[in-house]
């Protein structure tokens, strides 16, 4: 029982080193050795767990994926609008992302040329197929517009989250993206919330990034 448990924090101490390196260096940048090197660990011990560099960054993924699947299943179940669920969802996302590497960097590596494997899927499919949903139900809530085409602006706020990540990756410490995404949604709402709904919206979006904040 002792031998399993060091393996397996032996495994997430490499799975967290490579996840922190694709993060900040890129795949393509990172190697075994610098794995090895940032993990403390020695190549056997890598070796052991991890075949390649793929197997790495699919396990990352598969990581990223369950955390997603997580933070959904506790939001859907607590009977909020699909606005609300959508936002409380996506500052959600962003909270995993400051707290860890893995998510920064399974985002990285979504963004790159890094094959995702059946029967996982790719992330951005996942948050686009989500967001429509949403989005959907927001129209039968009446909380947007009723003549919004849901599928391009679902598409818009996944596509604006991600290009925030790229963009901040370069430009500003990681911290800053609870603001960046309450900046995303309180432009997201004056373009799609109708006038009397907005200031629920609002005052959640300022809401959520501050409780993010404080943590």
């Amino acid at each position: 029982m002792a031998r399993q448990l060091r393996a397996e924090q032996t495994r997430a101490t490499i799975i967290t080193a490579a996840a922190d390196l694709f993060d900040r260096h890129g795949y393509e940048s990172t190697s075994l050795s610098d794995i090895v090197a940032h993990a403390k660990v020695t190549k056997g011990a890598l070796y052991f767990h991890f075949a390649a560099k793929e197997d790495l960054a699919q396990a990352i993924l598969e990581l990223n994926a369950r955390a997603a699947q997580k933070l959904v299943a506790d939001v859907e179940c607590r009977g909020y609008s699909s606005l609300e669920a959508l936002m409380r969802t996506t500052f959600g996302i962003a909270r995993l992302a400051v707290q860890d590497p893995v998510p920064r960097a399974a985002l990285r590596l979504a963004t790159a040329d890094v094959s995702v494997r059946a029967p996982l899927r790719h992330p951005f499919t996942e948050w686009l197929e989500f967001a429509t949903r949403k989005f959907h139900g927001a129209v039968r809530e009446a909380d947007v517009h009723s003549e919004l085409d849901v599928g391009v602006v679902a598409h818009s706020l996944v596509s604006f989250y991600v290009g925030i990540r790229v963009a901040g990756r370069s430009l500003e410490p990681v911290a800053r993206l609870p603001r960046r995404v309450a900046e995303m949604w309180h432009l997201m709402i004056r373009g799609v919330v109708p006038v009397h709904r907005r200031p629920r919206y609002v005052t959640l979006a300022t809401q959520l990034e501050r409780e993010i904040r404080t943590a």
